[in-house]
């Protein structure tokens, strides 16, 4: 499996399409990145399948949580 990857998203506050790059060599991860658009923070879950090769990552809005 590569170690990077590009995925798109949308911004869960505005809605603006953003391109990110994704890397895998660390493991199911769980970050935020900035929205460029509008300044929001947006969290990201990344979660990595080796059994099946595939990247799974969950967009959401930090205001979205269930704790």
């Amino acid at each position: 499996m590569q170690n990077y990857t590009e995925r798109g998203i949308d911004c869960p506050h505005c809605g603006h399409k953003i391109r990110i790059t994704l890397d895998t060599s660390g493991g199911d991860q769980e970050f935020y990145d900035d929205c460029p658009a509008c300044c929001n923070a947006i969290h990201l879950n990344l979660q990595i399948d080796t059994q099946h090769k595939t990247i799974n990552l969950f967009v959401d809005a930090d205001d979205e949580q269930i704790f």
